[in-house]
């Protein structure tokens, strides 16, 4: 209301500013009705446009005032969903985080594992260069193999055989005197200055050792373990290692050759294994056929109990047919018995007259 008054003293003092101008300028005219009767229409008009103007206004206050609540509504919709998406993005990146964090802990694991495994591979290298680290490791590894295929009752480790030499490992067969040699002592330089050789000469140099240091492990283990009657033929000769053994076989098939000529023979620890399986079965046929007799026995004396019985049922038979037919006679003489009773039963005594009794039958 403020606003239409002064819109409307405005407008009044316009007016009157443009009537006294016109006065002022015009030239001298007849007299002219009353100012107020004049103005009264223009008053009026004003007052309408005034009216229609501030009809308008507060047209346009109300849109703004709906426009600012729907803007008001989108901008708080706007920021719900701004917030829903901040916060599953932070879930998200909060569970992407930990996910890295985990695979970080297995990497640093790995890497761990890694380097532990090194430390083992730099060991074991370094075992393998001494001769007698060497020697403890084969035998280790041969021990173990022995050990998970065979009962303690049929193997011996270090045993002295009567020559007064002992062999890295016995192992004793049901049924037979002669045992069977295993020897872990394998030499390792000369394969070893043949994987670093680096000129033809050197190769050449590694190959002969190879070939000599072999044989003579091959003939030490013949003259040493191979006695007649007390060890068996071939003897073993263990190689602790997969690699060698191929590189053995591929390389100097003339040296195992050799070797099998000697009553020797060379496995590795997957063929060991396979020797101790197949040594197991033959164990096991070897017991079942100690208890045949046994078996075949307890059979006979349980067919013999068999025949007593049925000669027992048999007789047992024969005493109820002789129960049965006693029996039998028994009923007959109660008929008779009961017959005759009947018979003394109808009996009538008189003076002179007497029944005579049948006769028994």
């Amino acid at each position: 209301m403020d606003l239409s008054l002064l819109i409307l003293a405005g407008a009044v003092v316009v007016a009157a500013i443009i009537v006294a101008l016109a006065m002022r300028r015009a030239p001298q005219a007849p007299p002219v009705p009353d100012a107020a009767a004049v103005l009264e229409p223009r008053l009026q008009q004003l007052s309408a446009a005034q009216s229609e103007i501030a009809g308008r206004f507060q047209q346009s206050i109300a849109a703004q005032t709906q426009l600012q609540t729907v803007l008001a509504g989108q901008i708080e919709a706007l920021n719900k969903r701004l917030g829903e998406t901040l916060t599953a993005s932070a879930t998200k990146t909060a569970e992407t985080m930990g996910n890295i964090q985990t695979r970080l802990s297995v990497i640093d694991e790995a890497q761990k594992n890694i380097t532990a495994l090194s430390g083992h591979v730099v060991g074991l290298q370094e075992v393998l260069a001494n001769k007698q680290s060497r020697g403890a490791f084969g035998q280790a590894q041969m021990e173990d193999i022995v050990r998970d295929g065979l009962p303690p009752t049929l193997y011996d480790f270090q045993f002295t055989l009567s020559n007064r030499n002992r062999p890295d490992c016995i192992i004793r067969l049901p049924g037979a005197k002669a045992v069977i040699i295993i020897d872990s002592k394998f030499p390792l330089e000369g394969f070893t200055q043949l994987r670093r050789a680096a000129t033809d000469d050197e190769k050449k140099t590694a190959v002969a050792r190879v070939r000599a240091d072999v044989m003579k492990h091959v003939g030490d283990i013949a003259e040493k373990y191979l006695i007649p009657g007390e060890t068996q033929t071939p003897a073993i000769m263990f190689v602790p290692s997969e690699s060698i053994y191929a590189e053995l076989h591929d390389g100097f098939s003339d040296v195992i050759q050799k070797a099998h000529r000697a009553q020797v023979i060379v496995v590795s620890p997957n063929i060991l294994m396979l020797a101790i399986n197949t040594m197991q079965t033959v164990m096991k046929d070897a017991r079942m056929r100690e208890q045949a007799d046994l078996i075949q026995k307890e059979v006979g004396m349980l067919l013999n109990d068999v025949r007593l019985l049925g000669e027992r049922v048999g007789k047992l038979q024969s005493h109820f047919a002789q129960v049965d037919g006693d029996m039998k006679n028994i009923g007959v003489s109660t008929e008779k018995i009961v017959r005759r009773a009947d018979a003394i039963g109808k009996v009538e005594l008189s003076d002179g007259n007497k029944t005579a009794l049948p006769p028994g039958g």
